[in-house]
């Protein structure tokens, strides 16, 4: 006899507690096979496409497309004739610690990691702490997670780091560039899952028991939980309970309070309910900006050479059918000049006062995507060769523009790379990542007119503007690193000095 089973919205893996159907793959009387594709929900991370545990007919897709459900909530229910063995619910989801991405090249930890003078040494986790202060130690479980890895060896000598400010180029080169094509906006970081929480009912001893964002969804509707029906298993306050005393219907009747969208109002506005990666942007900028102590600062500089190099690459039989933009060279010049100054790809830990160096460049490309704006990273992006670096930078570019950048691909991240200069905009003051200690933003590449000995000749020339959070990068630190790099798109060979 057949048998109707639910499935329910599985946690896939980042810690949230809530999700928006997107799009149903199936319809009430399609066939569906253990781990078909039934459905594609957007959580504030990404979109991600879930497989059903259970083979049979389907009966009822339980919710419409564009509602925002919590997870646990039936979505769909299936027919079957026999139970079938279940599935995963949710693709897997690599963990940065768990499972780190291995890189190419496996290199010695190498000495001289940490400057003199600085209190520290090696952590778990492929990186450096360094105490700068007194505060409550720690265990390691209580540590922000990290992709393991080794230290890069080697870093730049005196000698080395002068010479990178010089050779500058006599030729000019009047043909135009193709302008840098993948759009860059500051990053999102991960959230703690949200908790079941109690309060208190009026009049009595029991507790009221809802999720942090039934709590809010009834406080933003004035709505006292205590006068709410609870449908949730052992009384559970559920969202649906609240939109129904609202005026809704309740989720697990026939209908389902539709989806919120923009709203006119009288006077000429319009709202547009915030969910998803934007949201998720607002708040992580708004505790960015007011937490690190940031700095910016600016160099602009001539990449007539890096434009030329671009050309030549474009043909090469190593980057056949590879995109590749100036974009690729900065990123490169940016791993390179982080062994030189290793605070830049570094994270302050509040809770011990400790500054941690992370080993491995896990290099953020942020990028403007229809659902808002996602930086996705490149792990150990300083060990890969120049053509591995440009593969990675087009799939990672490609991926999160579709829509299909999973949740391990956005984790981790140790330095962000944000490219205006998509927009035509020369320069900008790009807030941090939180969660790391430096952000470049690559301005538009325009022909101007620049000095060359003694003549003036057009030249490709763009800025570069680098914020990094105070507490962890001194000012000199901060200069010599952008430097580094603009010395580097100046002149590509000098890379052959790291």
């Amino acid at each position: 006899m057949p048998e109707t089973r639910q499935f329910q919205l599985p946690d896939v893996g980042e810690g949230l507690t809530e999700a928006e159907i997107v799009s149903w793959r199936v319809q009430p009387g399609d066939t569906v096979e253990v781990n078909d594709i039934v459905v594609e929900i957007e959580t504030a991370k990404s979109l991600v496409e879930l497989p059903c545990p259970y083979a049979g007919t389907v009966a009822d897709l339980l919710v419409p497309e564009g509602q925002t459900v919590e997870v646990g909530t039936p979505i769909i229910s299936v027919a079957t004739g026999t139970v079938a063995v279940a599935a995963s619910p949710a693709p897997p989801v690599e963990s940065p610690v768990e499972s780190p991405v291995e890189s190419p090249v496996e290199s010695p930890p190498a000495e001289g990691a940490v400057e003199p003078g600085l209190i520290g040494g090696p952590a778990p986790g492929g990186r450096t702490s360094v105490l700068v202060g007194y505060g409550p130690r720690t265990t390691e479980a209580t540590r922000r997670p990290r992709k393991a890895g080794a230290v890069p060896g080697g870093t730049s000598s005196a000698t080395a780091h002068q010479s990178l400010q010089t050779a500058f180029s006599t030729d000019a080169d009047q043909r135009s560039p193709e302008l840098p094509v993948d759009q860059a906006e500051p990053a999102i970081p991960q959230v703690p899952a949200d908790h079941a929480a109690a309060g208190p009912a009026a009049g009595t001893g029991a507790r009221v028991l809802a999720k942090p964002p039934v709590r809010k969804l009834a406080k933003d509707l004035g709505i006292d939980l205590r006068t709410v029906p609870a449908s949730g298993e052992g009384g559970v306050v559920a969202r649906a309970d609240v939109e129904a005393v609202a005026g809704g219907s309740r989720a697990g009747g026939a209908e389902v309070p539709a989806a919120a969208g923009p709203a006119s109002e009288p006077g000429g506005r319009t709202r547009v309910p915030v969910k998803g990666v934007r949201k998720l942007t607002a708040q992580a900028m708004v505790a960015s900006a007011f937490t690190a102590p940031h700095v910016t600062e600016w160099v602009t500089c001539d990449v007539t050479r890096t434009v030329r190099l671009v050309r030549r690459l474009r043909s090469h039989r190593d980057f056949a059918g590879v995109k590749v933009s100036p974009l690729l060279v900065v990123a490169k010049a940016v791993c390179l000049a982080v062994r030189a100054t290793p605070e830049v790809n570094a994270w302050w830990d509040e809770p011990v006062q400790e500054i941690v160096l992370e080993h491995d460049v896990n290099l953020g490309i942020a990028a403007a995507t229809p659902r808002g704006l996602v930086v996705p990273n490149i792990k150990a992006a300083d060990r890969m060769p120049l053509h591995e670096l440009a593969a990675a930078l087009a799939e990672l570019t490609e991926t999160a523009r579709a829509g299909r950048t999973q949740p391990a691909d956005v984790a981790g991240g140790s330095f962000t790379i944000t490219n205006v200069g998509v927009f035509g905009v020369d320069a900008g003051t790009p807030i941090l990542n939180p969660g790391e200690a430096g952000i470049l933003a690559v301005g538009a590449i325009a022909k101007r007119p620049w000095v060359v000995g003694n003549r003036v000749r057009p030249r490709w020339v763009t800025t570069l503007a680098l914020s990094f959070d105070h507490r962890v990068v001194d000012g000199a630190q901060g200069s010599r690193f952008l430097a580094d790099v603009a010395a580097i798109v100046h002149d590509p060979a000098l890379a052959l000095l790291h």
